[in-house]
């Protein structure tokens, strides 16, 4: 296991590593259930990090799929141990009941994958991204939704976004982020122009520290096309050669965790294009704090 790493990363690696070897095999999920008279829904779960593996059924599990070398192995079991520590570990904020039950699985995946991150790279093209929001706009943003969602999900939804804030604001210089964002998302007030005015502080306050890199995509004379897929988040995890690309998108009906190298390579290609297509960190910043000045201009004046 490479040093520094988490169980969360151990625990991403012995599962790809499962899936891989597996299809390497030319085996089905439920072949390779009957084959070590497993439920089907076992190795489902342990492909997808709902459960972790023990030793002795990763030992038989690595036989049966035909993975013999001994450095591979090893370093497998020595990341299955790391993995299991996890049920030792003290209880993350996502792991609470309110939590399970109102976000997603693949939501609570990518929360933790994120809060283990080294670089972040999202692309965003309808609304500030949710790691960004001040909870006042997550809140008016969110609410859009309370004709399809409780206020109880709508309530774990908002106070994730916080957690997560939290825990960035905890890793400044810790972790590398950047954001390549579509010029409306600066122009679509959320909110109202006040909650609207203070989530544009907090992005040029967020850029002037340091913690995010932020470029805008003008809506004009834009050289690359933009995939009509929408938004994508990209994470890398693990240290130095063990790293891995993550990915979390959603289309409005449905959220996945994506771990497939080729699909997120192709990302990671698109979102360099767009980074490079995109106005500067300085012409954004600078664009931003126009928008506020507009907006404050508009706004009713206040008496003390």
């Amino acid at each position: 296991m490479a040093e520094g790493d988490s169980p969360t990363i151990a625990r991403l690696r012995v599962r790809i590593a499962i899936r891989e070897a597996r299809e390497a095999a030319g085996l089905t999920q439920a072949q390779v259930a009957e084959a070590m008279e497993w439920s089907n829904s076992k190795i489902i779960r342990i492909e997808n990090g709902e459960n972790t593996i023990s030793i002795n059924d990763l030992r038989s599990l690595l036989s049966l799929l035909h993975v013999n070398d001994k450095a591979l192995v090893g370093s497998l079991l020595a990341d299955a141990r790391t993995a299991r520590l996890r049920v030792r570990a003290k209880r993350v904020w996502w792991g609470q009941p309110r939590f399970r039950e109102h976000l997603s699985e693949p939501l609570r995946r990518f929360i933790e994958y994120e809060a283990e991150a080294s670089e972040i790279r999202l692309f965003t093209v309808l609304y500030v991204p949710g790691l960004l929001q001040t909870p006042e706009y997550g809140r008016a943003l969110t609410g859009m939704w309370s004709d399809e969602m409780s206020g109880p999900k709508i309530d774990a939804l908002v106070d994730a976004r916080r957690h997560r804030h939290e825990l960035l604001l905890d890793r400044l210089g810790t972790v590398k982020i950047m954001v390549v964002a579509d010029e409306s998302i600066f122009r679509r007030v959320v909110g109202g122009s006040e909650i609207f005015v203070e989530q544009l502080r907090h992005l040029v306050n967020l850029s002037e520290r340091g913690l995010t890199k932020i470029r805008m995509l003008p809506l004009n004379d834009l050289p690359v096309a933009i995939a009509n897929n929408g938004s994508f988040d990209l994470m890398t995890v693990g240290a130095d050669r063990a790293e891995r690309e993550i990915m979390y998108r959603e289309n409005g009906i449905l959220d996945e965790v994506v771990e497939n190298r080729a699909d997120n390579a192709r990302h990671r290609k698109r979102f360099e294009q767009l980074w490079q297509a995109a106005d500067d960190e300085d012409d954004t910043i600078d664009f931003i704090k126009g928008r506020i000045a507009a907006l404050e201009a508009n706004l009713p004046a206040r008496h003390e």
